[in-house]
């Protein structure tokens, strides 16, 4: 059996980008960038399938999670300094 070769995730993005732009077809990306047309293919397939995760924050959550975290925070230290205020008058 022979070694598979490795690819970068910076090589598969590329040729999964020009495999997305549409203008060559599966058997012209694979002869331009030596891999097997079926492997074009997937790694078209797989940032089509996964394009909506680059739009999340780290760990996943999406950017509304993080502003409603965020926005609760703030009403607990409003509502934590309002109740502070009120002892040190009382």
């Amino acid at each position: 059996m022979g070694m598979r070769k490795q690819f970068t995730n910076e090589f598969k993005a590329k040729v999964a980008l020009a495999a997305l732009k549409g203008d060559k077809t599966m058997a012209e990306l694979a002869s331009e960038f030596a891999v097997h047309p079926t492997q074009v293919s997937s790694w078209r397939n797989e940032l089509k399938d996964r394009a909506a995760e680059v739009f999340n924050g780290p760990g996943g959550k999406s950017v509304r999670e993080y502003k409603d975290q965020i926005e609760d925070l703030y009403k607990d230290i409003g509502r934590t300094q309002v109740e502070n205020n009120w002892l040190k008058k009382n």
